[in-house]
């Protein structure tokens, strides 16, 4: 049995009209994604599948926390994640992403492996920037940071006093 056969849904031979999954995104679920964005995570995962004769509509409600690295100490921190996602199934003779909702799927498989798709769903419920709360971030790194901001600043006073530059940003004239 593969990493992801769990998220492998057989839409060609599904009995009913509606059909509801659930699954449960865990830590070894990120670890056999392998990106380096969520490093770990507890996200519960429920899944309606609506066959509507031409395509199947599948409908995502994720809630959870996954667990990313603070951008600004690099520790790692718990994000919550709430979101929906939709998804349109059709099939077709080769497989084909029409757009971030449609998917085409070769008719002779009939089936899809959605362990992708919910990766994703989850890491896009999650900011570009994710930090912690001020005062939560590792306090060493934060030292680090103030300090290696203090010396910017004294590399950029200082270059804006060689090319005569005030304060201001303004340029001296020239004599």
């Amino acid at each position: 049995m593969g990493k992801f056969d769990l998220y492998k849904i057989d839409l060609k031979g599904m009995s009913a009209n509606i059909q509801n999954y659930e699954y449960l995104l865990d830590n070894q679920f990120f670890i056999n994604i392998s990106e380096e964005g969520i490093q770990a995570g507890r996200v519960n995962v429920k899944l309606t599948v609506t066959n509507r004769r031409n395509f199947f509509d599948l409908a995502f409600v994720l809630s959870g926390v996954a667990v990313v690295p603070c951008n600004r100490c690099l520790e790692d921190m718990d994000f919550p994640v709430e979101t929906t996602a939709h998804l349109v199934v059709k099939f077709g003779k080769d497989y084909d992403e029409e757009s971030d909702e449609i998917v085409v799927i070769p008719e002779s498989e009939g089936s899809i492996n959605l362990a992708w798709f919910l990766y994703e769903f989850v890491a896009l419920a999650i900011p570009i920037k994710s930090t912690h709360i001020p005062g939560k971030c590792n306090r060493q790194m934060t030292e680090k940071l103030k300090k290696h901001m203090a010396n910017l600043e004294e590399d950029d006073d200082a270059f804006d006093a060689d090319m005569g530059v005030d304060a201001d940003g303004n340029a001296d004239e020239l004599q």
